[in-house]
């Protein structure tokens, strides 16, 4: 299968490849990054090279899809997006994302959401998007709220990052939701 690339007004999502892994790791090396993400900052350019091919094995297992995002102005790697726990059968997966703070409260990461979401909807059909964040992830709650998801509940000790456990706010969003803003919005 191709790999499903998409364009938007300012970006490019991308296959991530190699040749990102510097990227990837100046962004997973940054604690302020992983600070909400649910794993430990890296150490070495070696993890983001393992982590690139993580990605093209999920995908090619078919059980998510990472995008990066690039910036066509800058043609830069801001970050990364993608489907997490996809399941084609259930009709389900889980969004998540992570950028870089040059790129923080610029939009992008807006936009690239809208993106996956309608790649996600319209063209693999699935029927529910969801999403956990930390508690206390203010940035990403507001964002995943603004894109019309739903506060499901608490996953108590669902997440570990630094050596504990942390709770995990579930959102979702689903199919016939997703069609009436977008048809709220035309």
């Amino acid at each position: 299968m191709e790999f499903p690339s998409m364009e938007t007004d300012r970006l490019d999502l991308v296959r991530v490849e190699q040749k990102h892994a510097g990227a990837l790791f100046a962004n997973f090396s940054n604690p302020q990054v992983v600070a909400y993400y649910g794993m430990d900052p890296m150490t070495e350019l070696t993890q983001a090279e393992r982590l690139v091919r993580h990605f093209d094995e999920v995908r090619e297992a078919g059980r998510g899809i990472r995008w990066g995002i690039v910036c066509r102005k800058e043609q830069r790697l801001a970050g990364t997006i993608g489907l997490n726990q996809l399941s084609k059968g259930m009709k389900r997966a889980e969004i998540g994302f992570e950028i870089h703070p040059d790129f923080w409260r610029t939009g992008i990461t807006s936009e690239a959401v809208q993106a996956v979401l309608r790649y996600s909807f319209e063209e693999l059909e699935l029927h529910r998007m969801g999403a956990v964040t930390f508690l206390d992830n203010v940035a990403s709650i507001g964002l995943l709220k603004k894109h019309g998801f739903q506060e499901e509940g608490i996953l108590r000790g669902y997440l570990y990052q630094n050596g504990q456990s942390h709770d995990g706010r579930i959102f979702s969003l689903l199919e016939p939701e997703y069609r009436a803003m977008q048809e709220g919005s035309a």
